[in-house]
């Protein structure tokens, strides 16, 4: 199971940050007997998972606190422990995030302490984790795109499974025509990750390095024909506009007004456990493309170690088997909640096997889930102040529903909030 590389990169100038923020007070001591390592998180089917660890475990004990997902409140509750010195020893962070924690010196350097497990993840999925040589968390899962519909609407109604954004917009269209009321997906305002993936999937590359400078190029061609492409959708209200995972969302697809949902492999879990009344009525297929079968990754989770954590060598232990053990993902898929894709390629037989997926008749989804992957565009790149930009593209995106912006128009706004961003932490960016 290989997917194209995606790397993370870091400007020269960045490096020194990163060498000079590493190390923090880990204790390079064994794990003592009965350690407790404290760990915050959100991810579906962890309960679950700290459970099957705790009651496996004697030596190391995990204390669990599922926070909110980082950008609802998540990473903001990590930064301002990691300043106030009382910050967990293990921490989720996304593979976008990842780059800015590490220059604010919020996680430490676990190179030596799971170099052990380096062979089990392949090179391109390890390199999102490694900044300036050094590792700074252990990857969870990968993200591929995927469209939700519901088969038995879109046959009824005599509607093709769109394989390019041309035939998707057909399909909008049909659906309206359809039904008045209803919508083949939504554009989600308060949601920029989204807007990433598919810019992501179209060939753009937001970030990048140009010799010791960074490069921002939020604004690009292929970012742009996103943008307007979703634009059009938006302005023909052929898309509901509504917040992500929010009640009239999720109102939307009981009252059978939303048709589809364009999301990533770990949508499947999130509509299973919403909505189990329509088992069986959903199905899965890959994102619609630009001619080529394409796709963006949209999230991804990793476990890093806090840089204030006194229990470094139990703490790494606990990613390891919270990312790497089959009883992990046994745990985690049979909740019934999670749909994640491990990073680790040999462990998504295991996953398969775990995830009961009669919601979608029975559909071998994670065939497609290892299709998907194996598309995600080569040559991405995140940002070393992600957590700014996807705030700026926040405030921007909010603004598109009442007319007062346009998608397109966000991406220039955040182009230059995050150059200034860049530049006001004394990092280079190259003229553009």
């Amino acid at each position: 199971m290989e997917r194209k590389r995606a790397t993370v990169a870091v400007a020269v100038l960045g490096m020194a940050v990163l060498a000079a923020c590493g190390g923090g007070g880990g204790d390079a001591a064994p794990a003592a007997q009965g350690t407790q390592v404290t760990f915050w998180g959100w991810a579906k089917g962890t309960k679950e998972v700290v459970e099957a660890f705790n009651k496996s475990h004697k030596d190391i004990q995990i204390k669990f606190e599922e926070i909110p997902s980082g950008n609802a409140g998540g990473y903001a509750k990590f930064s301002n422990a990691v300043k106030a010195g009382n910050a967990p020893d293990v921490m989720s962070v996304e593979y976008p995030q990842l780059p800015d924690f590490v220059n604010q010196g919020a996680l430490q350097d676990i190179s030596s302490d799971v170099a052990d497990v380096k062979t089990k993840y392949p090179d391109n999925v390890f390199s999102l984790v490694t900044l300036g040589g050094k590792t700074w968390s252990l990857p969870m899962d990968a993200a591929p795109q995927v469209f939700f519909y519901r088969k038995d609407l879109f046959e009824k109604n005599k509607i093709e499974i769109p394989k390019t954004w041309d035939d998707f917009r057909k399909a909008a269209e049909q659906v309206k025509k359809a039904d008045k009321k209803a919508r083949i997906a939504t554009f989600f305002p308060d949601d920029p990750s989204v807007l990433a993936a598919l810019s992501w999937q179209a060939g753009g590359k937001w970030f990048g390095t140009e010799g010791e400078a960074w490069k921002v190029s939020i604004n690009d061609e292929a970012s742009k024909k996103v943008a307007d492409y979703w634009q059009g959708l938006v302005k023909d209200d052929l898309v509901k506009v509504q917040p992500s995972f929010s009640q009239e969302w999720n109102a939307a697809f009981e009252d059978d007004t939303l048709w589809g949902y364009v999301g990533a492999n770990w949508g499947a879990g999130v509509m299973k456990g919403n909505h189990a009344g329509q088992s069986g009525k959903w199905a899965i297929a890959p994102v619609p493309n630009w001619g080529t079968p394409a796709s963006g990754m949209l999230g991804g989770t990793t476990f890093g170690v806090s840089k204030t954590s006194k229990n470094t060598k139990a703490a790494a232990e606990v990613i390891k088997w919270l990312t790497g053990s089959e009883d992990a993902w046994k745990a985690r898929l049979a909740s019934g909640t999670s749909s994640g894709f491990p990073a680790i390629a040999d462990l998504v037989p295991v996953a398969a096997k775990s995830f009961d997926a009669s919601f979608y008749g029975g559909q071998d989804i994670y065939a497609l889930f290892s299709d998907a992957y194996k598309t995600i565009q080569p040559g991405w790149t995140w940002g070393p102040s992600m957590v700014q930009t996807l705030t700026s593209f926040k405030d921007a995106l909010g603004k598109v529903s009442s007319g007062e912006t346009t998608i397109p128009a966000t991406l220039d706004t955040v182009q230059q909030s995050t150059v200034a961003e860049i530049k006001s932490r004394g990092l280079n960016v190259a003229q553009q």
